[in-house]
């Protein structure tokens, strides 16, 4: 070796587990008992009174920092933007159910109402959703099927076919809110977790596969049984009956898909320009039932139309307990596939705005919004991808645009349905395929995959194939069972060594789909601060800084900047724009660089950050999946961008080859962060960051 090459030279006393534990101070976590823990749960006072009550009935908590004169405005246009597409897909999924299309209506009010008190997103539009929709229809057309007698249960006698089926979707919805109920009183909200984004997403793939094909009998104006379980695709039938194809409903399909598919592109691409949507589908449908209702289609064209839409509620009806036994089995798949999908919106929302979901209140007000509604007669409740994206983007701030957009329905059902009584049914099935091309165009993501993780590739086909042949319930099980079979169960925990101000976090076990959002929590909580919070805080004070020197309030002195002004500042609470509130600090226009750590003029708080290093041990992590490497990356920028130093150490060539396969590097997140040994990188550190050696200190955290 050269003079020249670079090296160290490591000199230290050999140690044993116990020579090492007698000279270094070991901090020890204490555990609480279990009878600490149980005098706890029952302990009770005002504070835990106040805050159980937040929990339990979330509105509250907004309310009570309601911005009347900013959002209510937005929350009116919101809903009525949303109340209008929610009339319009109530009456469409009723048809994937095999219920009369009013039913819908009933799914588009009562769950929105309950869910406004118990939920925590204050985005998601509540109601029916497709895959859900459809899952209803099937367990509806197994016991009541369109041709051949029901199956035998009390309770069917006297009851015509329509309100048989409506018995069946309302039992199994009860029956699946129970489940999500309990499952949120027993606080098992975790559970999503292991269903993951590629699971989900081979799964409603194959659902919008199933909901395609059950519409064309609507848009070719064909008489098809519906079928269920295994094998239930009716392109078979369908193709029988081809000939009979009624031509007016074809081309009136055509013809609202061609026009509804182009202005939805419109709406996409100039949606910054855009101040809301254009509710096409609303407007094709009002222009549908005019023409419908002007040329007679239903007498003359013998086109099948929505027919007679009862004005007002029906009366509540019970559960009947003899269906909940035959549709146990369909029921739970239901209850996790309907809370999965609306938690994974949710989760989307609240963090582009900025607040806080908590997934086991989700499971408690979906589960109580479903038992209700089902005792008036709706049917099963989620999300929809498309109606939560027009509350969202049509300036919806809270739940009010929600209770909003069910008074909308409201005045639908009690006083205007019948205006929609000429609407041809295969305009419903032409706006529901419309709607599809978000799910379908997700088997873009295969060739993704294949090249760079092919169990995940494996897990999204599997899934995808087998809800597909075998149906939706059958499938979504095989897929869970290959996603499991594909990972080996390993211990979730983290260990943390603290010199100072540097931050040492060891891995003990591969990072993927189950356990990144606890790593990303850990690794929180072992920096001791939030730093997606803290950026944002940043660039609200460099807000606040700007706004202060523009007005002439705060001047450049020899000491810094100075206050000039007496009266009191507030912090910018401007909601506008969060997505630049989490890109990195700019200080070009500003004449001196923050000190995040001094003090700060016109007392401007921002929280400290007393770590300027973070080592990321890889030397056990053999191997990430897709979904660990977004939220790995998600993780880094954050920390990158509160100028902490991260350093991944020890990470296995494979992984390392991923990451560049991938691209997963870019300006901010480079390969240069990665180093062949810890104590490579705690010397790089060191170089750049003397530190009294005197001061450091070792803690476990299990």
């Amino acid at each position: 070796m050269g003079l020249r090459d670079p090296q160290y030279v490591v000199a230290r006393p050999l140690y044993s587990e116990d020579a090492f534990a007698d000279e270094h101070e070991k901090i020890h976590r204490h555990h609480k008992t279990l009878r600490h823990h149980v005098k706890q749960y029952f302990t009770c006072d005002l504070k835990r009174a106040k805050n159980a009550a937040l929990s339990l009935l979330p509105f509250i908590g907004w309310m009570r920092i309601y911005q009347l004169k900013e959002w209510l405005l937005s929350d009116i246009v919101s809903g009525v933007s949303t109340g209008l597409v929610a009339v319009l897909q109530g009456l469409a999924y009723s048809l994937l159910a095999s219920l009369p299309p009013w039913y819908g209506l009933f799914t588009a009010f009562f769950p929105v109402i309950i869910y406004f008190f118990l939920g925590t997103s204050r985005h998601i539009s509540v109601g029916a959703f497709p895959v859900l929709s459809l899952m209803v229809g099937a367990v509806v057309t197994r016991l009541v099927p369109d041709e051949g007698p029901p199956v035998n249960i009390t309770g069917f006698e006297g009851l015509t076919s329509d309100e048989q089926r409506v018995m069946v979707a309302a039992s199994v919805t009860f029956l699946m809110g129970i489940m999500q109920l309990a499952m949120g009183l027993l606080q098992v909200g975790f559970i999503v977790m292991y269903l993951s984004d590629t699971l989900v997403s081979g799964f409603t793939t194959a659902a919008a596969v199933h909901i395609l094909v059950s519409q064309l009998k609507f848009v070719l104006g064909l008489v098809v049984p519906g079928l269920s379980g295994p094998l239930s695709i009716t392109l078979e039938k369908i193709f029988v009956q081809i000939e009979k194809t009624n031509v007016c409903d074809l081309v009136t399909s055509i013809l609202i898909m061609g026009v509804v598919f182009i202005v939805k592109e419109i709406n996409d691409r100039y949606k910054a320009k855009l101040p809301v949507p254009i509710p096409i589908e609303v407007i094709m449908t009002v222009i549908a039932c005019g023409v419908s209702y002007a040329f007679n289609f239903q007498v003359i064209y013998k086109v099948d139309v929505v027919g007679r839409i009862p004005l007002g509620y029906e009366s509540p009806m019970a559960p009947n307990m003899q269906i909940f036994g035959q549709t146990a089995v369909e029921a739970f798949p239901m209850a996790i596939v309907g809370f999965a999908v609306a938690f994974s919106v949710a989760k989307v929302y609240s963090v582009k705005h900025d607040y806080i979901i908590d997934g086991n209140q989700e499971l408690i007000a979906f589960g109580a919004s479903n038992i209700i509604g089902a005792a008036f007669k709706s049917f099963a409740a989620s999300t929809a991808l498309s109606r939560s994206a027009v509350q969202e983007s049509t300036g919806g701030k809270t739940q009010i645009a929600g209770l909003l957009s069910a008074l909308i329905v409201m005045v639908v059902t009690l006083a205007i349905g019948f205006l929609l009584e000429p609407l041809p049914k295969s305009v419903l099935g032409a706006v529901v395929i419309v709607n599809l091309k978000g799910m379908l165009m997700q088997i873009r993501e295969v060739p993704h995959l294949w090249r760079r993780d092919r169990p995940d590739c494996v897990v999204w086909v599997v899934t995808c194939l087998a809800s597909i042949l075998l149906g939706l319930d059958l499938g979504l099980a095989v897929g869970l069972g290959i996603e499991l079979l594909t990972v080996v169960f390993r211990l979730v925990r983290f260990w943390i060594y603290e010199p100072e101000g540097v931050k040492i976090f060891r891995i003990p076990s591969p990072i993927f789909f189950a356990n990144i959002d606890f790593f990303r929590g850990k690794l929180v909580e072992a920096v001791g601060f939030n730093p997606l919070r803290v950026l944002r805080k940043r660039n609200k004070a460099l807000r606040t800084i700007r706004k202060l020197l523009k007005k002439g309030e705060l001047q450049m002195t020899s000491k810094g900047l100075l206050l000039t002004s007496s009266g009191p500042i507030e912090e910018s609470e401007d909601e506008s724009n969060m997505e630049e509130l989490d890109q990195p600090t700019d200080f070009k226009d500003l004449p001196v660089q923050v000190n995040w750590n001094s003090e700060l003029p016109a007392n401007i708080q921002v929280p400290r950050v007393d770590v300027h290093s973070l080592i990321l041990d890889f030397s056990a992590v053999s191997f990430l999946d897709i979904s660990a490497l977004k939220g790995l990356k998600a993780a880094l920028k954050e920390l990158i961008r509160v100028e902490v130093e991260v350093y991944i150490v020890a990470c296995d060539e494979y992984i390392l080859e991923k990451l560049h396969s991938c691209k997963f590097f870019d300006d901010e997140v480079k390969s240069s962060m990665f180093f062949l040994t810890l104590h490579d990188a705690m010397l790089h550190i060191l170089e750049k960051h003397p530190v009294n050696s005197e001061n450091t200190k070792v803690c476990e955290k299990v």
